[in-house]
């Protein structure tokens, strides 16, 4: 959860984003918490586990993603998306989209 002296600050130069240290540490946490689901995936696969409950992981694995996609997804429409229509850049808009649509898929 974001306070609000935490704001995002983008500084897209080279489409690179400067992110606060409480933002890079929440999508870590969450990254590594799906590492760790992926690994017990792998585990449950070679121990020879039964199908529906390898996908009953997968599921949560999945989920835990989308967690993590919307989590980035906040951060980005709150601080690049935001400061890119500030300054007037028209094509951030269309690359919002162009995301969300494939996130969506």
């Amino acid at each position: 959860v974001l306070h609000m002296e935490e704001q995002h600050e983008c500084k897209a130069s080279g489409k690179k984003t400067h992110r606060t240290d409480a933002q890079r540490k929440t999508l870590l946490n969450r990254l590594k918490r799906i590492e760790g689901q992926i690994r017990g995936l792998e585990k449950l696969v070679e121990t020879d586990t039964y199908c529906n409950d390898i996908l009953q992981q997968s599921i949560s694995v999945r989920s835990a993603l989308d967690g993590f996609n919307q989590e980035l997804l906040d951060f980005h429409i709150k601080g690049c998306v935001t400061d890119g229509i500030q300054e007037g850049d028209e094509e951030i808009v269309d690359e919002l989209l162009k995301t969300l649509r494939k996130l969506m898929k």
